[in-house]
């Protein structure tokens, strides 16, 4: 194609960019080849000219159309180059927030700086199977690639990890060995597993730290070989490690951390077992200070250092070695701490009581003198002497720090060796994954040693990298066999070589340690001198003599020399060293007892260095040497098996989730080797199509002619007309290979012609409506016309009509108003006159009323005048004889006055006056007292005259008031008297208003009196409705209430059910490994035998002596029992030989006066038969005297029946002689009588009165006998209540006793609490142990008296029997006939059980269940039959009262079904055959059980074959376990049938082809995958359903079950289906959800052929057709959210944003969905409360309820058919 095609107008380009690196722009206008600038517009809209070279031809990449933006491989885009790889990860990343990408066979992991829910175990399973290109990219996906091709190629597998720190390389390794954890099974060894896990921690808190850019950065790196066995099970694991940055012990960076161990122990000191380490928080030692960043937030150091504890003790390493580590560990932080004093320039010393060095010494136990002087001091050796000289005080702080580095790294390597001695294996080991965890390529602005090695490292990764991506194209071309030309590609071997290579880096950097005098200034001279001029790869920055550059493949990096020497040569004081090795620490002796041998293993990474001689100089390694050996090997290691690659990228350094910057995003891109693959990629021919999906996605541009039978020769066809250029694509065996770009074009063509397409079907739906729509117009116009024309002609008459009665209307309306005015003027006339007469009569009255009321009023106020003047001639006449008589006692007075003052007078007086005196004085008191009252009348007198007066004088003035206002008003008298006679008038009225108002009032009294009845009735209804409405509230909570509680007791079911199933499932992993335990002591029984005398401290034989010892006498005891139940059974027969005989002899009598009844009536009707005379001949048929025989032979039939059931009845009265003993002689003789009286009487008055009499005591007898029983049990119910408030009792004492001791046991030590504890134990087990043996030596004393009551009882019976029909044959004989008489007999009567004898149970069994094929048994057989079979002999050990039978039985039926299973759980027949029999011989032991309620759903017969002497309800529930077992058996055997349908048939096929149909995405799938099967349709799932009904209709099962694993069954079908369209982005589109409904709709129609649209299972697809309808709704708008909100109520929310988030357009029409729009979507969606899981739970099963469903099934009808071999077997 020429460039003028792809770059024309509306071509969209990428532009470089600074900021962006990339950006987009649109041509406005065609390029055409010549010219010189191209026309672009931005995406803000500015509009610019870019410059070309038309010689360079530097036109700007294209950009892939938006169909291919977010694919799920880099290599499936169109055009490769670095911008599309750039855009289509920011899509997927920021956009679609998926963090994984395939790049080929590389996966692209970008940190998401956040947690999500991917890494769930429904996740793993949901890879678990899958081929890598069939799921969306994970590292699940690679994990399963990797263990995929180690079980089938037989080769092992390696991941490899790498990217710069933060990238999130050791949380992708940590998934992926999860994953191999979680897929596979431990094979030997328990918890393999999860000891391989273990180790992650360790390894985390010994080697990760924070750093600037990741707060848990691996500090080191490691590779893990994960083995397995050849069931491709873990067996154990090894761990490499490369590289550990020592220097981080002894120096941080600002705002960095040391390495977490530290952390975790200073956040730990608090606890009692590390007090004596001394330590205290972080910011108090200079090693874990030195960053100013203790802390990590969200990081607990506590709870980290319990998961370290934790994990250190899941590998096996004891408590006392994890102390010993913390020790070493605490002492390094110490050591940090000590400080060095400066003396001089070139003497330094440490004080001698410095409390770290002295914590330090006391640590390691070693000497605190001699530490501290060789902290200050080295020893100089020569060839004749040896100096100690002291070093100046940065000689000595450098030694320290050296020293603490060293210890660190022995601790490091010591602990990795524990591990891979824990995770190491005694199987041998088959293959092996290796899962490496190494560092990237990284660049900062100052690089050392450290760098130097990593990207020595990253370069030998990236040329393995390149040689096997060239490998797998060149494999894929030669695969299909096309030519091919060699592919160049960017070989770094050059730079390898410039490090490792002879006269390298490497080696001058070993040469120049190795001088005596060797300096980093020296060194970088020498490579200057050596390299600078040979090697294109070395250069020399201008600037600097101590630095050089190397062009690494991913960048130039320039290293400073500074430090190189010293951290190759990893030096360390020897003395120090010594001073350690005196210790008597026993571990930190272990860490140096490598150095007392020659090093020659490739780990060890220090090297103690003093001043040795040259022979033991040279073999000391270099840590540049030690890293270039452990690199080979790696090299090695991974060169011999398959790589996977995973590549991590960091997008950001502000650690800000779902955010990329490209800057930084492009860097990693080139430094990983992405770019490169795409390069290689993108050289060859990167877009792969199969022929069919070539096919089906660009049929459209093929005519119908050019379509052929043959697939490829159409395709080839198509291509040749399509591109000219042959080398664009290359035909394949089973591809199409097209060059870059390619793909992009013929999706241009492809969508053009189906824009014109559309264009043409629009042009044509557009006429058709047009026309459509004139055509309905010109129809409506004319029925509009029609009925306007028909409406305006009915409206005119309709006019007409109203006009003739107007006028109708008109005359008689006017004619009624004019007489209507007449009368009413006529009817005012005479209302007038009555008025006016009314009137003058009125005014006449009032005219006479008043003048009365004047005459009356004149009176009044003359005689109140007269009145007034009276009194005041009355006052004044009083008040002057008042001043008249004072004036008179006044000279009375003064008279007497001067008569008393002379002395003769007063003797006078005194002459005989002292009985006077006393009679005045007496007569003084008493005027005092009256002159008292009188005065206190006189005040109160004069008050009432006083208020009087007032009174009067106000009632005067308000008389003159009134006499002036009656004066003012006489004037106006005549009208007042108008107004008084109106006002009467009106009072009249008012009166009898007031009167009318009363009537009133009392009514309204009443009615207010009823209001007040209907209020109170009212209140009393509200009471009621409130608590109806309480009541009502209550039965809402008692619903919910029962709601909740059923809906618990689904989820305690379920729970039940499940431990359940682990329990049977331990039970069997117990039982085979019982198994494999018993054959390993078979052989080897030596070996066996050894350790257990060399490991266990208990004397074996002893113990098996006494346990033989026990069992000899446990046998004599039941020997000696045996022996004194024999003897009691011999004397009771003996005593009861007496007792019996009245009672046999009454019932011999009875029965032979039967007889002989029997006898005689026979003998008449032979007589009648056979005599020969004619008045005795035998009547003719139907004539009288025939039918009166035929009645009296019914009637002593009845009679027969009746003796019989009288027998039974006198039966069971004699089981119950005990209670009517003191009746039965007066009975008896009774009964007697009765009998010889109605011998000859007739038949009717014997049942008329014996009949009714035996019925009467029989019912007398029955109701003392309930009486008796309703006493035993509430004396039974008194004893248990009484045992029960002991066992109250005692456990309150026990509970008491529990507080004392643990109250006692706080207060002790931890060894003597466990000791008490264990005495408490065992004291607790003896107790109960001792009270076991008491009830159960009482249980067995009731069970012998049982027993022996049985025995007795039963002999009775036979003994009964067993004279009843001697008596019969007796009779029979004496009464021979003369003539034998055939009489018919009734057929031979079942009873429904199968005899067997004793032993034959495993026979039985044998044919039955084990031996059984259910194909045959269910087509040719009743359903069922092998249950009831067991069931029938089931029964017959219940009739003999055979316990051991009965236990036997059934405990052989249900191990022989559980044989069966395990044997063949598999066979999905065999399963739901044992199933429904398993169901069946369940019911059966409940429906003859002897229940009540049960027995009511019998037939007669079948209560009649209930269970008499056994109680078998707890035998129910253990079958209705194992029901439950066999169940979950058969819902994982029919899963794993539908397993591989489910996908294939709902999601992959496409019933609806055409051009809406998904889009094949040409991703290439790995070569070792399996190669796809024939296409799986919805019909090939619908076909086993069907089976799997059939068949379990087929076998009986019930169809209540049967609804229940249909429900099941579509719900795995729904999770299976929902999970894999989560975890699949090519199929979330809307022609997928179209499929998906058509399908479920599919299911939805199979429900309802077969009656089960009720069981549930079409609510169990809900959450599918959700998301199928959320792949069609619309999703733009506000409103479309909600409208989504609403109908997704069975999705979650993850799973309705993961659906949106998915969704990818087929075609160019379709829209994505925006992130707006989801984020609407989340806003809506975030009060819901729900499970934040993404996945649907696959593994869930429902919990089976097991109804009750009796059988229909006779007992006595079912016979057993011959090829069963049951004729051992004898039907009663």
């Amino acid at each position: 194609m020429a460039a003028s095609e792809l770059y024309s107008k509306y071509a969209r380009v990428w532009l470089p960019d600074a900021a962006e690196v990339w950006k987009s722009a649109e041509l406005i206008k065609d390029y055409t080849p010549g010219d010189l600038t191209l026309t672009l517009r931005l995406d803000d809209g500015t509009e610019l000219e870019y410059k070309i070279d038309s010689q360079a031809n530097n036109l700007p990449p294209l950009r892939n159309p938006n169909i291919l933006v977010g694919e799920n491989d880099l290599t499936a885009l169109s055009y490769l180059h670095e911008p599309a790889v750039l855009h289509n990860l920011k899509v997927r990343f920021v956009d679609s927030r998926l963090i994984y990408t395939y790049c080929g066979i590389v996966l692209v992991a970008i940190n998401p700086y956040e947690r999500l829910p991917i890494y769930e175990p429904d996740i793993i399973n949901a890879y678990s199977g899958q081929n890598m290109g069939d799921m969306d990219p994970h590292i699940f996906a690679v994990a399963e690639e990797a263990y995929k091709q180690m079980a089938r190629d037989e080769r092992n597998q390696s991941i490899i990890v790498s990217g710069e720190s933060g990238a999130g390389k050791t949380v992708s390794a940590k998934y992926a060995m999860r994953y191999f954890a979680t897929v596979s099974c431990s094979s030997g060894e328990a918890n393999i597993e999860e000891r391989v896990l273990a180790s992650s921690p360790i390894m985390e808190a010994l080697g990760n730290a924070k750093t600037t850019r990741n707060d848990n950065s691996s500090r080191f790196g490691k590779y893990i070989e994960i083995g397995f066995d050849k069931k491709h099970c873990i067996i154990g694991a090894n761990m490499r490690t490369y590289l550990l940055e020592k220097s981080r012990v002894v120096f941080q960076a600002h705002e960095e951390r040391n390495y977490h161990i530290f952390y975790q122990l200073c956040a730990s000191s608090h606890l009692p077992e590390f007090k004596a380490f001394k330590l205290g928080c972080a910011d108090d030692f200079h090693c874990t200070n030195q960053g100013q960043s203790p802390v990590i937030e969200g990081v607990d150091d506590s709870k980290e250092m319990c998961n370290t504890r934790r994990a250190f003790s899941l590998l096996g390493i004891s408590e006392s070695d994890q102390m010993a580590i913390y020790q070493i560990l605490a002492a390094l932080l110490h050591l940090s701490n000590v400080e060095v004093k400066e003396q001089s320039a070139d003497r330094c010393s440490i004080s001698p009581d410095n409390v770290h060095l002295m914590v330090f010494c006391e640590l390691m136990g070693v000497a605190c003198e001699e530490m501290a002087h060789w902290l200050c001091h080295r020893k100089l050796k020569t060839t004749t002497e040896t100096y100690v000289k002291p070093v100046p005080k940065m000689s000595a702080v450098n030694g320290r720090d050296a020293l603490a580095k060293h210890i660190y790294a022995r601790l490091f390597s010591r602990i990795v060796d524990s591990i891979n001695s824990a995770l190491k294996s005694a199987v041998k080991q088959h293959s092996f994954i290796g899962v490496l965890d190494i560092y990237g390529f990284e660049t900062f602005d100052v690089n050392s040693f450290e760098q130097f090695c990593i990207n020595y490292a990253n370069e030998k990764l990236q040329q393995q990298f390149n040689q096997h991506v060239f490998k797998l194209e060149q494999e894929e071309y030669m695969k299909e066999e096309i030519p091919w030309t060699l592919i160049d590609f960017y070989d770094n071997q050059p730079c390898i070589n410039l490090i490792e290579a002879k006269l390298g880096v490497l080696d001058l950097l070993d040469e120049e340690c190795k001088m005596p005098k060797g300096s980093d200034d020296t060194w970088a001279q020498k490579l200057y001198n050596t390299l600078l001029k040979q090697n294109a790869h070395f250069d020399k920055p201008r600037l600097s003599n101590r630095a050089f550059i190397i062009n690494h493949f991913a960048d130039k990096v320039e290293y400073q020399c500074e430090g190189f020497l010293e951290k190759n040569k990893d030096t360390v004081n020897e003395e120090q060293i010594n001073v350690l090795k005196k210790s008597k620490f026993d571990l930190l002796l272990t860490l140096f007892e490598d150095d007392e041998k020659v090093p020659s293993s490739t780990n060890k990474r220090t090297s103690v260095i003093g001043r040795a001689g040259p022979a033991q100089r040279d073999n000391k390694k270099t840590v540049g040497l030690q890293f270039r050996q452990s690199l080979h090997l790696l090299m090695h290691t991974l060169n011999a098996t398959t790589p996977h690659y995973v590549r991590c990228i960091k997008p950001n350094d502000l650690k800000a989730s779902f955010t990329l910057d490209p800057v930084r995003a492009v860097q990693q891109l080139r430094a990983c080797g992405i770019l490169e693959t795409i390069r290689i990629s993108a050289a060859g021919f990167p877009s792969r199509w199969t022929y069919q999906e070539f096919f089906s996605r660009y049929r459209v541009l093929m005519k119908q002619k050019d379509v052929l039978p043959d697939r490829k020769q159409t395709c080839k066809s198509l291509l040749e007309k399509l591109i000219q250029d042959q080398d664009k694509y290359q035909f394949g065996k089973n591809k199409i290979f097209f060059r870059a770009g390619q793909v992009a074009y013929l999706e241009k063509l492809r969508s053009d012609k189906l824009r014109m397409a559309c264009v043409r079907i629009q042009k044509t739906i557009r006429c058709w409506l047009a026309r459509k729509k004139y055509l309905r117009m010109r129809e409506s116009a004319i029925t509009i016309q029609r009925h306007v024309r028909g409406h305006q002609a009915r409206c005119y008459v309709k006019f007409l009509r109203r006009t003739r009665a107007a006028v109708v209307l008109q005359r008689n309306m006017r004619m009624w108003v004019t007489r209507r005015r007449y009368q009413q003027q006529r009817s005012a006339a005479i209302a007038i006159q009555c008025f006016l007469r009314a009137y003058m009569a009125k005014k006449q009255y009032y005219k006479l009323m008043f003048e009365k009321k004047s005459v009356v009023i004149q009176k009044w106020v003359r005689g109140w005048l007269v009145r007034q003047h009276y009194r005041r001639t009355l006052t004044a006449i009083i008040l002057l004889q008042s001043c008249v008589r004072r004036m008179r006692a006044k000279k009375e007075l003064k008279k007497l006055k001067v008569e008393a003052r002379s002395v003769e007078h007063f003797k006078k007086l005194n002459f005989g006056m002292e009985n006077k005196i006393m009679q005045l004085q007496h007569k003084i008191n008493e005027q005092q007292k009256e002159n008292k009252e009188l005065s206190e009348r006189l005040n109160a007198v004069e008050k009432a005259r006083a208020t009087e007066r007032e009174k009067q004088s106000r009632e005067l003035q308000n008389l003159h008031r009134s006499e002036q206002e009656v004066r003012a008003k006489v004037e106006t008298l005549p009208s007042l008297l108008e107004q008084l006679s109106f006002l009467q008038h009106e009072l009249e009225n008012t009166r009898r208003e007031k009167e009318d108002l009363e009537e009133q009032t009392k009514v309204v009294e009443e009615l207010n009196m009823k209001n007040s009845l209907l209020n109170s009735e009212k209140d009393e209804l509200n009471k009621l409705i409130l608590e109806q409405a309480q009541q009502l509230t209550d039965v809402e909570t008692n619903f919910e209430n029962t709601k909740q509680m059923e809906k618990d007791l689904t989820e305690e079911r379920s729970r039940y059910q499940n431990l359940l199933s682990e329990h049977l499932h331990l039970e069997e992993r117990h039982r085979d490994l019982k198994e494999e335990i018993n054959l390993s002591i078979v052989r080897n029984t030596s070996l066996v035998c050894d350790g257990i005398h060399q490991s266990s401290p208990v004397d074996l034989p002893i113990l098996l002596k006494l346990q033989r010892r026990v069992k000899d006498l446990e046998q004599e005891k039941q020997s000696l029992r045996q022996q004194l139940d024999n003897r009691e059974e011999a004397q009771q027969e003996k005593a009861n030989v007496w007792k019996q005989k009245p009672i046999r002899n009454f019932l011999r009598q009875e029965l032979e006066s039967e007889n002989k009844k029997l006898k005689q009536n026979l003998n008449e009707l032979r007589k009648s038969l056979t005599t020969e005379n004619s008045e005795l001949m035998p009547p003719a048929p139907g004539s009288l005297p025939y039918s009166i025989l035929l009645d009296q032979l019914s009637s002593s039939n009845d009679e027969l029946e009746m003796r019989k059931e009288e027998v039974l009845l006198l039966r069971s009265h004699m089981v119950r002689q005990e209670a009517l003993k003191h009746k039965v002689k007066k009975y008896l003789s009774y009964l007697y009588i009765i009998i010889l009286h109605l011998i000859p009487t007739d038949i009717h008055t014997l049942n008329e009165d014996g009949e009714l009499w035996l019925a009467y005591e029989g019912l007398k007898e029955t109701n003392r006998l309930l009486e008796c029983q309703m006493r035993e049990q509430e004396q039974v119910h008194n004893e248990k209540y009484r045992k029960l408030l002991e066992e109250v009792n005692k456990l309150k004492k026990e509970n008491e006793q529990q507080q004392k001791l643990l109250t006692q046991n706080l207060l002790l030590s931890e060894d003597a609490r466990i000791d008490a504890s264990l005495k408490h134990e065992i004291t607790r087990l003896a107790s109960e142990n001792l009270e076991h043996m008491e009830q159960q030596e009482k249980q067995d004393k009731t069970i012998r008296k049982l027993k022996k009551q049985l025995k007795f009882y039963v002999k009775k019976v036979e003994d009964f029997e067993g004279n009843h029909m001697a008596l019969s044959v007796n009779s029979s004989v004496t009464n021979a006939p003369v003539r034998a008489v055939n009489i018919t007999r009734k057929e031979k009567e079942y009873q429904g059980m199968l005899e067997y004898r004793q032993g034959d149970e495993a026979r039985l069994l044998k044919n039955v269940v084990i031996d059984l094929k259910p194909r045959g048994v269910a087509v040719s057989l009743i359903p069922g039959l092998p249950a009831y079979i067991i069931f029938m002999c089931l029964r017959y050990a219940d009739r003999v009262n055979d316990d051991q039978r009965v236990s036997t039985l059934l405990n052989s039926t249900i191990s022989s079904i559980k044989g069966v299973i395990k044997r063949r759980g598999k066979d999905f027949e065999v399963v739901s055959f044992w199933l429904a029999n398993t169901c069946r011989l369940m019911h059966c032991l409940k429906q003859y059980s002897g229940d009540e309620v049960v027995m009511t759903r019998n037939t007669a017969k079948q209560n009649e074959h209930c269970l008499t002497n056994f109680e078998l309800s707890e035998y129910q529930q253990v079958i209705g376990d194992l029901a439950i077992q066999i169940y979950r058996q058969f819902i994982k055997c029919m899963e794993d049938n539908l397993q591989p349908l489910i996908v294939a048939s709902m999601l992959e096929h496409e019933t609806i082809q055409g051009v809406l149909g998904s889009k094949p995405t040409g991703l290439r799938k790995r070569s070792t995958s399996v190669p796809e099967v024939g296409a799986v349709t919805v019909e090939v799932l619908l076909q086993r359903l069907s089976h799997f009904h059939t068949t379990m209709s087929q076998h009986g099962m019930d169809p209540d079950l049967i609804k229940q694993v249909v429900r099941q069954l579509f719900y795995i079908i729904c999770a299976v289906t929902l999970n894999n369209l989560l975890l699949r982005k090519d199929m979330c589109s809307w022609s997928k959800g179209l499929q998906i409904r058509y399908n479920v709709w599919q299911l939805e129609e199979w429900l309802a052929e077969r009656e089960l649209a009720d069981c549930g299972a079409k609510e169990t697809l809900e959450p599918l057709v959700q998301a199928a309808q959320l792949l069609q709704i619309k999703k733009k708008t506000e409103a479309d959210a909600q409208a989504i909100c609403n109908m997704s109520t069975a999705l979650t929310t993850a799973q309705i944003v993961k659906v949106l988030t998915l969704y990818t357009p087929v075609i160019e029409f379709e829209e994505r969905v925006s992130t707006s729009f989801i984020t609407i979507i989340k806003d809506l969606l975030k009060d819901r409360v729900e499970s934040s899981t993404l996945m649907m739970d696959a593994k869930k099963i429902f919990s089976i309820t097991l109804l009750f469903t009796p059988s229909s099934v006779a007992l006595e009808t079912i016979q057993m058919p011959a090829s069963l071999n049951l004729g051992f077997l004898n039907r009663i």
